[in-house]
């Protein structure tokens, strides 16, 4: 049997909700441990741009603004800042001279992983807390998220395909 539309549409609702005040729970659990979650020697826009780096290796410098939703100076000057400290590597493209290709840094690379350990172990001792069926439900739940979120260029593809 399906939901009637109505009460799916609340449903919906209230688990937007729901996922809302866990970001903003993040946010400031974050914002609290600075020190111990933030991300720490590199702004929260330096380190979007090494997720992504990291996520798509090679990428150029117009890619990335798309992806970052940013303009073309800004993302340059992140990125400036970015090898400045270490974190990123320009490779010149092979088919074009003017195009740039970027790189996370073994440094990058060290940093993202010590982020995310401690933000993970945040995480962990926090879900320890929960009940075994609740984190289950966590898990497939946010898989599921994860999944419908996604990639937008993964999305306008899907969509191109399905029609």
């Amino acid at each position: 049997m399906n939901e009637a539309p109505t009460a799916f549409h609340e449903h919906t609702s209230h688990a937007v909700s729901e996922v809302g005040q866990v970001l903003e729970l993040l946010e400031v659990a974050w914002e609290r441990a600075r020190g111990a979650l933030g991300t720490a020697p590199l702004s929260a826009a330096q380190t979007r741009v090494l997720y992504v780096v990291e996520r798509e290796p090679g990428i150029n410098l117009t890619a990335l603004g798309r992806s970052l939703s940013a303009a073309a100076p800004s993302v340059t000057r992140l990125c400036d800042r970015l090898q400045a400290a270490g974190f990123l590597r320009r490779i010149p493209c092979a088919q074009d001279r003017r195009e740039v290709r970027l790189e996370v840094t073994e440094a990058g690379a060290a940093h993202l992983s010590a982020l995310r350990h401690r933000r993970e172990q945040a995480l962990r001792e926090a879900m320890e807390r929960m009940r075994p069926e609740a984190r289950q439900a966590l898990v497939a739940g946010l898989s599921a998220l994860n999944e419908a979120v996604g990639d937008p260029a993964d999305r306008t593809a899907h969509e191109r395909d399905t029609g």
